[in-house]
């Protein structure tokens, strides 16, 4: 977080992390659209439509005095691609971690968690919203199993949603949450 008092901003970093398409520049794209940003949102992509470095963009939010500007990445989820993850998530106050609920996928869920996990010292400390995606699709894995398989218990800032990111299902709710633990007890409404 970056608090600049002359100019009255408050500036934090979100990075949407997860195994290649679970559905991580889907819920940026749902978000930005929400709140007619669309046009700042820049995606590098390769020429199949998939990410290659990252996604970007950035929504501000303005008070009466101070502006919140919250910058929002999404890191490639294709092991090709691997080595620029570390630099995406360098400076994160907070992350959204994107799994996908395909039953034959929990592999790469729990692979890409524990990725995650390694390029944090004390990876128990950051705020982390659980996006279970693609929940529309026939016999989703659970949380219950998701929470299992990432072991969870010892984490101190966690919430899991239950999304669809091609609908925006769960996807306001999973931003609203990471700015509330991010900005505790402040209240933010978005």
């Amino acid at each position: 977080m970056i608090i600049n008092y002359n100019q009255k901003t408050i500036q934090v970093k979100l990075v949407y992390y997860g195994p290649a398409m679970s559905g991580k520049t889907t819920s940026l794209k749902y978000l930005f659209k929400k709140f007619n940003k669309t046009e700042e949102l820049t995606s590098i992509d390769t020429t199949t439509g998939r990410t290659l470095f990252f996604d970007f963009g950035s929504l501000n939010f303005k008070g009466s005095d101070w502006t919140i500007k919250i910058l929002m990445y999404s890191a490639t989820g294709q092991d090709f691609y691997a080595s620029t993850r570390p630099s995406t998530l360098t400076g994160a106050d907070g992350i959204i971690f994107v799994a996908d609920s395909t039953a034959s996928l929990m592999e790469d869920n729990i692979q890409s968690w524990n990725e995650l996990k390694g390029f944090f010292k004390e990876f128990n400390k950051v705020p982390i919203v659980i996006c279970l995606n693609k929940q529309d699709l026939p016999n989703p894995i659970s949380e219950d199993d998701l929470k299992k398989a990432i072991q969870l218990h010892e984490f101190e800032n966690f919430k899991i949603y239950k999304t669809i990111a091609t609908e925006g299902n769960g996807i306001l709710d999973s931003f609203k949450t990471m700015l509330g633990f991010i900005f505790k007890g402040i209240p933010i409404s978005v």
